[in-house]
């Protein structure tokens, strides 16, 4: 039996706060005042704690692995290299990471680009501070801060104002030139698939898959992976084969 508490001593007892873990951050931005600002502002969230920043590719590739974050606040623009780049090698390595990219531009291809990065939101440095503390609980929880239907306009729109018969037909006629293996790989990059996640899909190296994205690029006529994904969405996806 346990004794009786002293008097002005509390009893232990279990709290949801104390059950739950707080959501680990990561910050990824080349501008330390903006750094600084971004860890006042979450750090100042009982349900949310800053594990870590980094201000530059390099420095984020190394850290975020290590310190094994829930979510990661990435900057698009960065002096070494993008911050879309980094949230797929991320992801990469730790596929339950969800990464919030963090832009002063509102542009079409950087979100897509992000979508296909497998990014789970995508909000500008202009945002309220609640609501971009809103935006890390929402996508900590796994769901996502991107519109399906404007994913589909914007990859749309890649295709051109007035994608014709002659447009499909086009796409049909590139289409037929890919082997079944490239077509499996195809309809993965549409669903936001690193190469090392397909690559365990399809029982293939990372190089392996690397060098079949080069060639299917080729086949298309594109330079681009998101680029390759908008096809796969105008197709159905076909079964990986093992």
């Amino acid at each position: 039996m346990h004794p009786p508490a002293r008097q002005g001593e509390a009893m232990s007892t279990p709290t949801a706060s104390r059950e739950e873990a707080p959501i680990r951050v990561f910050l990824l931005d080349d501008h330390e005042v903006v750094r600084r600002g971004l860890r006042d502002l979450l750090g100042a969230e009982p349900d949310i704690e800053v594990v870590g920043e980094a201000g530059s590719s390099e420095q984020a590739l190394i850290r975020g692995p290590a310190l094994r974050p829930d979510v990661a606040v990435l900057d698009i623009r960065l002096p070494d290299g993008d911050g879309i780049t980094v949230c797929r090698e991320l992801r990469s390595r730790m596929p339950g990471l969800a990464c919030l990219m963090l832009t002063s531009f509102d542009e079409e291809d950087a979100l897509l680009d992000a979508i296909m990065a497998g990014a789970a939101g995508y909000v500008l440095k202009q945002i309220k501070g609640s609501d971009l503390i809103s935006a890390v609980r929402t996508v900590a929880s796994g769901q996502s801060l991107l519109d399906p239907a404007t994913t589909a306009r914007l990859m749309r729109s890649l295709r051109g104002p007035e994608a014709g018969a002659e447009t499909e037909a086009a796409e049909d006629a590139r289409l037929s030139s890919l082997n079944e293996r490239e077509r499996a790989i195809l309809g993965l990059i549409g669903e936001g698939l690193t190469n090392r996640q397909i690559g365990k899909q399809l029982y293939l190296s990372e190089k392996t898959v690397k060098n079949h994205i080069s060639r299917l690029l080729a086949k298309l006529g594109v330079e681009r992976r998101v680029q390759a994904a908008v096809i796969a969405a105008q197709v159905p996806s076909p079964h990986p084969e093992k």
